[in-house]
């Protein structure tokens, strides 16, 4: 039986919401678990505002239009992310600049997001990276004094804090991925957050092709999008939003189990959770010193011959083929050195909300005899 690398959890909660919002919400009542949804997850964060979208890469893309983003603009981005982050920019006809990572936290480091900035940078997208967290003092105060817009990217970050602040509440928008993958789910989706009642309204706006909330008459006054959410999903969010708490602790659950087995094993490195930051663990994520030898596209293959599914980190954004006529490509290895070290020693271990401390103890013991092996 294989052991995979992430998965939900559903209960008696999300089986009633969902159930209900296929029998009755329709027609006059089509947007009620919308309305109950976002207005939770503002709660949430301590906003104004939340948009439930059919992703978090719309939710991107409708944050740098409402902001005004488009050709000529640069957008300051981590090298160490999914691509995702970086192709709603690209959409808009901008240019991603990517910037690269702290070797603590793997997320957006605040002196190379300073060293990016150019007088076309119109914005920054940090990332919640696997539910850790940036330096986000640092970024805001640069973003501030250089009149930087900021796009949280916290579609791994859900439940993660800063400094009490809860991932998701520390940019013009926060964004956020609800795919069958995280922590929290509604199979797919996302949702964009934000405190401005400007952006709320021009985002509302484009995300329903064109139309103003409410509008009846079909008389559009812009090209724009359709980023709408079913109710079926939103059902679904609300009652895992409802369970985040418990959620968060499973995923903290698990981390932890793997840290007794791994941690300081055989120059093994995971997630960090530095003063400040309360980690939500979406991914146990192990990286290997170089002395290893182990290269993680190996390592993955000898894991998935035992019956473990695991994950490469995120390969840098300058490397992979959809950006190899980007203009920093050619030399992204030495600008940014950091990302491209650890995207090379690194792997996402098996983290699913229903994983037992047996199955750990296998996937534990398994890496822990490969690396012995060499």
């Amino acid at each position: 039986m294989r052991i995979p690398v992430s998965g939900p959890s559903i209960t008696a909660r999300e089986i009633g919401y969902v159930t209900d919002a296929v029998t009755n919400a329709w027609y006059a009542s089509h947007n009620i678990y919308h309305e109950k949804f976002e207005r939770a997850f503002a709660e949430h964060l301590g906003l104004a505002h939340a948009i439930a979208l059919p992703s978090c890469t719309s939710a991107i893309h409708l944050s740098l239009l409402a902001l005004g983003i488009g050709p000529g603009d640069e957008v300051v981005v981590p090298e160490l992310t999914w691509i995702a982050t970086a192709a709603p920019i690209s959409q808009v006809g901008a240019l991603p600049i990517f910037a690269d990572v702290d070797p603590e936290t793997w997320c957006l480091s605040a002196a190379a997001f300073e060293a990016a900035i150019t007088p076309r940078t119109r914005a920054v997208i940090p990332v919640d990276l696997y539910g850790g967290m940036p330096d986000w003092s640092a970024i805001q105060a640069i973003a501030a004094a250089h009149d930087i817009a900021i796009i949280e990217d916290a579609a791994e970050g859900v439940g993660a804090r800063y400094e009490s602040r809860p991932a998701g509440s520390f940019g013009a928008t926060g964004v956020f991925s609800f795919h069958g993958s995280k922590t929290l789910t509604t199979g797919e989706g996302g949702l964009v957050a934000t405190d401005d009642p400007a952006l709320h309204q021009r985002m509302l706006f484009l995300r329903d092709h064109g139309r103003g909330p409410g509008d009846r008459m079909f008389h559009n006054a812009e090209v724009a999008y359709k980023y709408k959410m079913s109710s079926m999903q939103a059902a679904l969010g609300l009652a895992q939003l409802e369970r985040l708490p418990e959620l968060i602790e499973g995923k903290r659950r698990v981390f932890e189990h793997y840290r007794r087995r791994l941690q300081g094993r055989s120059g093994l490195r995971l997630n960090a959770e530095p003063p400040g930051v309360f980690n939500s663990y979406w991914m146990v994520t192990v990286v290997w010193d170089h002395a290893s030898g182990w290269k993680k596209e190996v390592l993955m293959q000898e894991m998935d011959r035992k019956g473990i599914d695991c994950r490469p980190i995120f390969y840098p954004l300058s490397g992979i083929p959809a950006y190899a006529a980007h203009p920093f490509a050619a030399n992204a290895a030495e600008r940014n050195p950091v990302a491209y070290d650890i995207s090379a020693r690194g792997l996402n271990l098996p983290s699913g909300l229903n994983l037992t401390e047996d199955e750990i103890d296998y996937v534990a013991d398994v890496l822990l005899n490969l690396f012995e092996s060499m």
